[in-house]
């Protein structure tokens, strides 16, 4: 028991320090090529040559977007990895995430934010973390560690990046793992406060934004907050939906990745030369929409609609990054936008933009993100302001509530969704797909040539004591299946039972091979008759399966699951 307290709380402090310490480097590296190419608004704003401004802005996004597609042929997919690939890893048996793809991301995603290409840090970053985790974990031996590994990565990694560890937990938990076993609780909480302690009180990391001494002005602004969770919703799906259509357009385009990339950077550079607070991360667009002061309301919707379109296009055609920031900055840029005609809905006593401009941000990043809970956290942390976060939680509630109606459970689950990897129904599913039922297959039947007799037959179901024969040719190919009730009908014709069986041999309606999943199988015998299905691998029978047999099958699934979920240490 000791020992294995020992071995958590370890694997918890050892990944949430160096993950920390990445997600620093990662943020930094990504800080320093912004101002060295002039992609952040406070190292363009005292550039006296406009035309090397021009020209970098052109540039820049271009040449990264070319190298950034030269990075993606390293890949065997051809494609970055990120969150997805994190929360399929942890929901597979062998929690092992791919150490070449998960640097050549993390590279790529550093070149494309430091080269200005509208896209997320987070996503990445979680990503970066669930790698790091995941490759600590294997030096541990333990298979049982891996998928908690990977989400001790990913939650130190938010926690770093938001200052909030309590979200970076929660977010582990509610997006990555999707269950709250104590077992993986102790390690996840150490790896997140770790991680915060590194990045915040050791390395003096400045959260994303402060807000401080802010109170609800109206009781009735909570009618405007549920209307700004539901079109909060409506832009998510907007936002995702773009994503999507951008790279279907990406795929019917023919050229090279590396060419594909570039042209998106291009279209960025030349959005960005007229709305130049769409370029990368947006981090300074974010404060500058909460301070209310700034931007004219024509200047937050330009601003919103310019973002989501780039951020898909870039997005789409390949570059390397999250929806996670873009989703951030579209929602409080949508909230500032509400915020900026407060007076008109509720008269002269209204809160804030900022209160506006949280509530819009955390509407449309929950549903992106597929998790609500961390999102409130987030807010909370941030700005210890309980009001404030209660009037984000009534957004988070009513925007997940029609998002999950209109899109899914998160921009996450529908791209795993479309891979094949479901998770609409829960773990329950997703684990049974992942065991076949090779090891469940029995030799216990009766098979027959397909050249014996009916009385053959007969007499050998009689003596195996089994109700059916399955009859296979020479080679050992499945035929048919011939059972008694068939036999005892072929008599009553009046058929002559020196015919051979092959004849007169059914094939069963339902047939599976050895890799049928357990899931399957369980879906596939549901109106089956009959004593056992026959389980043909290149046509050759390899024996039968019981229905029994399967039921215990996925009643082993089940239980392992709640053994995982419930287990302490």
């Amino acid at each position: 028991m000791i020992k294995r307290v020992s071995i958590l709380t370890l694997l918890g402090l050892v990944v949430g320090g160096v993950v920390a310490l990445l997600a620093v480097a990662f943020v930094e590296a990504v800080l320093w090529m912004n101002h060295l190419f002039l992609i952040s608004r406070s190292s363009r704003a005292f550039v006296e040559d406009q035309a090397w401004l021009i020209a970098l802005t052109l540039v820049v996004p271009t040449v990264g977007g070319f190298f950034v597609g030269l990075m993606s042929l390293l890949i065997e997919e051809r494609r970055f990895h990120g969150p997805p690939d994190a929360i399929r890893t942890a929901q597979s048996l062998d929690a092992g995430m791919p150490v070449k793809s998960g640097v050549i991301s993390a590279l790529a995603a550093c070149l494309s934010l430091g080269s200005g290409a509208s896209v997320g840090q987070y996503g990445p970053l979680a990503h970066m973390g669930a790698s790091a985790g995941s490759w600590i974990g294997r030096v541990s031996g333990d298979r049982k560690l891996g998928s908690i590994s990977i989400a001790c990565g990913a939650a130190a990694a938010i926690s770093a990046a938001f200052n909030a560890p309590i979200a970076g937990l929660v977010f582990a938990r509610e997006v990555i793992l999707r269950h709250y076993s104590l077992r993986a609780f102790a390690p996840v909480a150490v790896s997140s406060t770790l991680a915060y302690v590194v990045a915040h009180l050791v390395l003096k990391r400045e959260p994303l934004f402060r807000l401080e001494d802010i109170v609800i002005a109206n009781p009735y602004e909570y009618l405007v907050f549920i209307a700004i969770g539901f079109a909060g919703a409506l832009l998510a799906t907007a936002f995702m939906r773009a994503v999507e259509y951008a790279g279907l357009i990406a795929s019917r385009l023919t050229w090279p990745a590396p060419f594909k990339v570039a042209l998106a950077g291009f279209a960025l550079g030349v959005v960005a030369l007229l709305v130049p607070d769409i370029l990368g991360i947006g981090a300074d667009a974010l404060r500058l929409a909460m301070a209310g002061s700034v931007y004219q309301a024509s200047d937050l919707a330009l601003i919103m609609v310019a973002k989501l379109v780039l951020t898909a296009v870039c997005l789409g055609f390949g570059f390397a990054g999250g929806v996670f920031s873009p989703a951030l900055l579209i929602g409080t840029l949508f909230g500032a936008l509400v915020g900026s005609g407060a007076e008109f809905f509720v008269g002269e006593s209204h809160s804030p933009i900022a209160v506006y401009a949280v509530c819009g941000m955390v509407a449309v990043t929950s549903p992106v993100i597929g998790a609500p809970l961390a999102a409130v956290l987030i807010v909370f942390e941030l700005t210890q302001n309980y009001e404030l976060a209660t009037a984000a939680l009534i957004s988070v509630a009513f925007a997940n509530l029609l998002g999950f109606r209109i899109y899914g459970r998160s921009f996450y689950d529908e791209r795993l969704q479309a891979d094949g990897f479901d998770l609409s129904l829960g773990r329950d599913k997703v684990t049974a797909e992942q065991h076949t039922i090779r090891d469940r297959v029995s030799t216990d039947y009766t098979a027959a040539r397909s050249n014996q007799t009916l009385i053959e037959i007969r007499d050998a179901l009689i003596r195996d004591k089994h109700g059916e024969a399955h009859i296979v040719d020479a080679a050992g190919v499945y035929v048919g299946t011939l059972t008694l009730h068939r036999l005892m009908e072929l008599v009553a014709a009046g058929t002559a039972l020196d015919q051979p069986a092959g004849t007169y041999a059914e094939p069963e309606s339902l047939l599976l091979s050895p890799d049928t999943s357990v899931w399957a199988a369980m879906s596939a015998m549901e109106g089956f008759v009959g004593e056992s299905i026959p389980v043909v691998e290149d046509g050759r029978l390899a024996g039968v399966l019981f229905e029994s047999t399967i039921v215990s099958a996925y009643l082993e699934v089940l239980e392992n699951i709640r053994r995982e979920e419930n287990a302490a240490v």
